[in-house]
């Protein structure tokens, strides 16, 4: 058959995917070899996503652009991929891909480009935290973070919760409200900017290494160019393709989710080749229905996480001509998937604890936990119900309040 453009762009486009995928799971073998004692240091991931960023993961992971970005599915089959050896550093991912996106979901499609070029170019790490419309934080007493405007742009002030690289991300995404008109502004804060000041959080349960803390901004000086769009105030002003931005970071997270299951089963099942967990024989029945229940549990929620993870894609792929219908859809498939998720990572990384105490095993467990706690299965499943039942599609959003 002769070669066209088209099957040309293809058989490349297909040879670029397998290249990014290599290179994540040489990413994640080199994570895996030491993930313990970094789980156990505790210390923000500077030499960690150096590696990301020689890897050229940080660059690829950005939205589809000519000669460049990846897909939907191909960005979230690389967030797994390195989650299954290091869940702090699939989240690290999985946020900086989904903030990757904002200028898509803020800004629209055409001034975006220009930016997301230069993401790439700078190979920067996003971070950072936007809140959705009609959320629990909007009613508590005032904003957190606030601008006020000057003649060439605004002055930021306050303090934001970040889940990730708070002292290590090269730009934040955050939302703040203008002091004059109200309205909620998402806004691209580069980390060394003066006034910012990072809070790494100590001690954490789980997702040691993912350096959530805290970003303190003190008269931090922001141009017009940093302003990505205005955040809607309520889900019935929210544009089609702007209404993907929160499940995707959502959907993003069940492939971390989804990671954690298969590494803690790998991991155990490694182990015990290797004798280092005393166990019955390989033909004991019990051990072989055990395994078999936890290998089905993972399996059913990678296709359901899967199946999302398609609609999402095509949502995503749509862009501006998106159909105002298509994110509740969307969105009920990512909640489903969240749910599902929780349950299988929470229950899988528990029983891989109960049949060996080996070094190591038990970081799974607290990684689930620390990643699925504002996120409780049974929230998603009410707001599923709701939905199911009633077509209240603002449950979805809500579930976490």
């Amino acid at each position: 058959m002769p070669t066209t453009p088209t099957t040309a762009f293809s058989a490349s486009t297909h040879d670029w995917r397998r290249a990014l995928l290599r290179t994540a799971r040489d990413v994640a073998d080199d994570l895996a070899t030491d993930a313990i004692v970094r789980d156990q240091a505790g210390r923000p991931p500077a030499d960690e996503t150096a590696r990301l960023r020689e890897a050229g993961l940080l660059a690829a992971l950005t939205p589809p652009l000519p000669g460049g970005g990846a897909d939907w599915r191909t960005g979230c089959a690389v967030i797994r991929e390195v989650a299954t050896a290091d869940s702090s550093l699939g989240e690290v991912l999985a946020r900086h891909y989904t903030h990757a996106w904002s200028s898509r979901f803020y800004a629209g499609h055409h001034s975006a480009s220009d930016l997301e070029e230069e993401a790439v170019r700078e190979q920067w790490l996003w971070a950072g935290t936007v809140r959705a419309p009609g959320s629990a934080h909007d009613d508590t007493g005032g904003p957190d973070l606030t601008l006020t405007p000057l003649d060439t742009g605004y002055v930021l002030n306050g303090r934001r919760p970040v889940d990730t690289a708070v002292t290590v991300a090269d730009q934040f995404v955050l939302d703040a409200t203008c002091v004059v008109t109200g309205d909620v502004l998402v806004v691209r804060i580069p980390a060394d900017s003066p006034g910012v000041i990072a809070e790494p959080a100590r001690d954490r349960l789980g997702q040691r290494v993912a350096d959530a803390g805290a970003v303190v901004m003190d008269d931090v000086v922001v141009s017009s160019r940093q302003v990505l769009g205005n955040r809607p105030q309520d889900e019935e002003s929210t544009a089609p393709f702007t209404a993907l931005a929160e499940p995707a970071l959502r959907l993003a997270l069940c492939h971390v989710g989804l990671g954690i299951a298969e590494g803690a089963l790998i991991e155990a099942r490694d182990l015990g080749r290797n004798t280092r967990i005393p166990r019955p024989a390989g033909d004991d029945l019990d051990l072989l229905l055990t395994y078999g229940e936890l290998a089905s549990a993972a399996q059913t929620a990678a296709a359901v996480v899967e199946r999302a993870t398609d609609a999402m894609g095509l949502a995503l792929s749509a862009g501006t001509e998106l159909d105002p219908e298509e994110p509740a859809a969307v969105d009920v498939l990512v909640a489903t998937a969240e749910a599902v998720t929780t349950r299988a990572a929470l229950h899988i990384t528990t029983r891989v604890l109960e049949l060996g105490d080996a070094l190591g095993l038990d970081r799974f467990w607290r990684n689930a936990r620390t990643l699925t706690a504002h996120h409780p299965a049974t929230h998603r499943l009410r707001a599923i119900g709701d939905h199911y039942l009633n077509g209240r599609r603002q449950a979805m959003a809500r579930a976490d309040a």
